[in-house]
């Protein structure tokens, strides 16, 4: 089975053929997992917050979103016999594979979007083949939906697609739950495009593989009976493109942040929403150039295991960095993006070129998710300088998903394996704080914070007594971070810069160049450098080590650390932190460390053509 791995990663993803060819490589090596009645698929024995029984489904139904864009394109499919012997059994109330009866904040709820999705796109695949019997089994399962609470997220939309399900076969539909569901979708919008995923919640890929994502369906499925909503989505979706497109780099790689990532290559299903909407803020070719380059990046990562399977992690198989409810199927919700397929094979969009991505700026604020991003064009380097929230939640690793100083798509971020020592914590671009008793804390939330122009500001408490206020001067591949420390008790702290990969497969038995002096930090391959620069403090550098697959991208790194130990009082620490992908220059701009001045009541910072001037009780550019 290892060779359909090898067949997807070589597939060109130029042409529409080769897009429904990839669905069915992904697809294909399913077939063995389906359960005697076909109604699950059982991909693994990895545990979830729900029973193995509703992993079965979620496996089961999300393999659907791929496979009905397909179906809706005119294409077929070897497997869909197998899903519509499943939907009977499934729905069906006597059999022993039955999907069961659904309660408030159900799991099942998340995946009767994708019957509806079915019924709306391809009611000729799925409706109209069952019977009298078997139809109003499936309305009966699926109509639970409308009797129960969903959480007050994203989530509000699974009602929503299962009635427009519901509205293109003519059966019964509830417009007031459709409508009172949107209402309260439109309260989370903020600005710019950009919704939070609830109130007082995180900015993150749920605005675009989410909530875009479903406004899109729903303003092309219903834009006649609903001109008004659906303008109002395409507008903001139109908008929102504007700033997503700075997630993206020129290789195809997007930014790691935030929560659910083992959703991989739903990155971008936004695009594929756009396009399939009819709503273009760029052209056809740049959007035609983002979901194949994304789909490329992703297809060259291990990301299938030897029987052809999507592994839960990110570049690589994954538990550490999980969510609570990654089940072994969970990942095939990346198939969102193959909703392209639905457009015909006439269509512009497979007739256009593809484009490499327009003129961005270097550098620009995005004020909905707290970034300042910064590009290194010539690198495909995408920097995200973020100040964090000032709420968090309890899905696992949120701090490290959220609150770091910088995210990086070269770099990545990790995640902590365990909570004792440096090693364990994984503290990349975070400053971590420890009573001596080397359990460390890094930023969980902030108190307060701006972005400007160049500067991110964040103040935030490790413990009670301890106020920590940080400015990120932004840039690349120099960043420089001031800390202001106040406590009240003895601390050890660590300031961790990029993680960087110890191994590459395209330089294979390659040894790093490091430097390690009173002032520096530094690890350097053919293809990346990190370093560190203690420019104003106690600090000593240092070369962390961090467990193995504490990292998104890369299985082993090196965390190049400023290290130091603090009494109770008031101390400043100005550290610059290098990052920068393998180039015969990296040497160059290594020495090229920003000059900082510091005077009694403001620090100045010159980098490039730029000069910042940090006061101690305000940011100034």
């Amino acid at each position: 089975m290892l060779k359909l791995d090898l067949t997807i990663q070589k597939n060109p993803l130029r042409s529409r053929a080769d897009l429904a060819e990839a669905v069915k490589q992904i697809v294909h090596p399913l077939q063995p997992y389906y359960s005697k009645g076909k109604a699950k698929l059982e991909l693994g024995s990895t545990g979830t917050s729900y029973s193995d029984e509703i992993a079965g489904l979620e496996g089961f139904s999300r393999v659907l979103w791929g496979l009905i864009p397909l179906l809706a394109g005119g294409e077929s499919v070897e497997v869909w016999e197998s899903c519509m012997q499943g939907i009977k059994n499934g729905t069906n109330p006597s059999h022993e594979e039955y999907w069961g009866y659904i309660s408030d904040f159900d799991q099942r709820a998340v995946e009767m979007a994708a019957f509806g999705y079915a019924l709306a796109l391809t009611p000729e695949r799925i409706w109209d083949p069952l019977n009298e019997q078997e139809k109003e089994n499936l309305f009966l399962w699926l109509n639970q939906i409308n009797q129960i609470n969903v959480y007050d997220c994203n989530w509000l939309f699974f009602p929503v697609i299962v009635n427009l399900g519901f509205k293109a076969v003519g059966l019964p539909y509830d417009q007031e739950k459709v409508r009172k569901n949107l209402d309260r979708i439109d309260e989370f919008y903020l600005e710019e495009g950009w919704y939070a995923d609830g109130l007082e919640a995180h900015c993150d890929y749920y605005v675009p593989f989410a909530i875009h994502f479903y406004s899109l369906l729903y303003a092309k499925l219903m834009e006649k009976e609903d001109p008004e909503r659906a303008k109002k989505y395409k507008q903001r979706a139109a908008v929102f493109a504007k700033d997503f497109i700075y997630w993206f780099s020129s290789d195809g790689s997007a930014l790691p942040y935030g929560r659910s990532l083992a959703y991989r290559f739903s990155q971008s299903a936004f695009w594929s929403a756009l396009v399939y909407a009819e709503v273009a803020p760029f052209s056809l070719g740049e959007m035609k150039g983002l979901i194949l380059r994304n789909l490329r990046w992703w297809f060259k990562q291990p990301i299938f295991d030897a029987n052809g399977l999507l592994t839960i992690g990110y570049a690589y198989p994954n538990l550490v960095m999980a969510e609570n409810y990654n089940a072994p199927g969970s990942p095939y919700w990346s198939l969102k993006t193959f909703l392209v397929l639905a457009i015909p094979e006439e269509h512009p969009f497979w007739q256009a070129e593809e484009e490499p991505l327009p003129a961005l700026k270097e550098k620009t604020v995005q004020k909905s998710p707290r970034f300042i991003l910064c590009r290194q064009e010539e690198h495909g380097h995408t920097l995200a300088f973020n100040a964090g929230y000032k709420h968090t939640n309890e899905h696992p690793h949120a701090a490290a998903k959220y609150e770091k100083f910088v995210y990086s798509n070269l770099f990545g971020f990790s995640v902590p394996k365990a909570e004792w020592g440096l090693s364990q914590g994984a503290y990349d671009s975070m400053l971590a704080v420890s009573e001596g008793d080397n359990i460390y804390r890094g930023k969980r939330t902030c108190v307060d914070y701006t972005v400007s122009e160049n500067v991110v500001y964040t103040k935030w408490k490790p413990f009670s007594d301890v106020e920590i206020r940080t400015w990120l001067v932004a840039g690349a591949p120099w960043h420089i971070r001031i800390h202001c420390i106040k406590t009240n008790r003895n601390l050890d702290y660590a300031d961790g810069g990029f993680a960087l990969g110890l191994e590459n497969k395209e330089y294979k038995g390659q040894t790093a160049e490091v430097m390690l002096n009173k002032l520096e930090g530094f690890a350097k391959f053919p293809w990346g450098a990190s370093g560190v620069h203690s420019i104003h403090g106690n600090g000593q550098p240092d070369l962390v080590y961090p467990n193995a697959n504490t990292n998104l991208l890369n299985a082993r790194t090196v965390i190049p650390t400023v290290k130091g130990s603090l009494k109770p009082g008031t101390h400043w620490i100005v550290n610059g932190v290098f990052g920068e992908p393998g180039n015969e220059e990296v040497l160059n701009h290594w020495g090229r460390v920003p000059h900082v001045e510091l005077a009694e009541d403001e620090i100045m910072i010159r980098q490039g053509t730029e000069t910042v001037i940090i006061r101690k009780e305000a940011v100034t550019t």
